[in-house]
């Protein structure tokens, strides 16, 4: 199967994926307890005002006329009007979104670029110092939760020392310790396994160079789980690191997801949720297609 071939199949999958969770997000609606009118009208409303204001939001419609007018709504961009925000959702989505990626793509990058060279010289060293200082860095930074280490952070760096304020932008790095610890010992569990294969061995006795083995052939060979968990942190992070945003008052669409459910702002809610199910969506898109280059015969299977 050719690249384009795969991806479009994929492509599709992702489609009927975001479909499926566009319709659980309208359903939950209906089954939560609260009733956005309450939120919305005067607590003195009487009943006509009620009813005025359930047409006024569509709700005075049957369930499949709303859910059908809400695919429209979405298709053409439009994910409803906050009348508790007095604002459209989506605008309110799409500022809040930078934030939140701002935070995953930095999470990524460092943990990808300490990551991996730290776990392929662990396993190359083994039982050597530096092994034992990259499996002591990968368990500290799995056990320590990520609010925990930003408020000692915080209370050393901000507050003790001045360097940094002591919320906002300045935690974008956090939440990549934890990320970091993972793929090291990943990496290293891998590349583990990779050197004690027979294709190892044998590239070595017809005298490959040792970089050329450990870089070209068990590198790449281990990438492939380590692609798997960076996908799926990589949609976790996107979803909103809520305890961090909340914690360091980041505003993200973990805050927003919170602020919107404290409100009963089921509009709000119902984008934000569409929003984080579509950004994992892409990303496991974008692992299949790695999973593909890495790999040929994934797009065979």
């Amino acid at each position: 199967m050719s690249m384009g071939r795969f991806l479009l199949r994929r492509i599709l999958q992702g489609v009927f994926v975001i479909w499926g969770v566009v319709t659980v997000v309208f359903l939950l609606r209906f089954v939560t307890p609260g009733d956005p009118i309450t939120f919305i009208a005067p607590l003195d409303a009487g009943p006509q005002v009620r009813e005025n204001i359930a047409r006024e939001l569509g709700l005075h419609k049957p369930l499949y006329v709303q859910y059908f007018e809400y695919l429209v709504g979405l298709v053409q961009g439009d994910m409803g009007y906050s009348y508790i925000q007095g604002t459209a959702a989506r605008s309110r989505i799409f500022n809040r979104l930078p934030a939140t990626l701002e935070l995953a793509i930095a999470a990524s990058i460092v943990a990808i670029v300490i990551s991996i060279p730290l776990g392929v010289v662990s396993a190359t060293r083994r039982h050597d110092p530096a092994d034992y200082a990259a499996t002591t860095f990968s368990l500290v930074g799995i056990s320590t939760p990520n609010f925990w280490l930003g408020i000692m952070l915080v209370l050393v760096l901000a507050v003790g020392l001045g360097l940094f304020p002591t919320s906002r932008r300045a935690i974008g790095f956090l939440p990549g310790t934890y990320f970091t610890a993972l793929i090291t010992r990943l990496t290293r569990s891998g590349m583990l396994d990779e050197l004690g294969k027979t294709y190892v061995r044998a590239s070595r006795a017809k005298g490959l160079p040792e970089t050329l083995v450990r870089y070209k052939h068990v590198l790449r060979n281990t990438l492939i789980p380590v692609v798997t968990v960076l996908g799926l942190q990589m949609g976790t992070l996107i979803g909103g690191a809520v305890i961090t945003e909340a914690v360091f008052n980041w505003p993200g669409l973990g805050t927003l997801v919170i602020e919107a459910i404290n409100d009963r702002d089921w509009v709000l809610i119902q984008g934000s949720l569409v929003v984080i199910g579509a950004g994992f969506v892409i990303v496991n898109i974008l692992v299949d297609a790695t999973y593909a280059y890495i790999n040929p015969q994934v797009r065979a299977e």
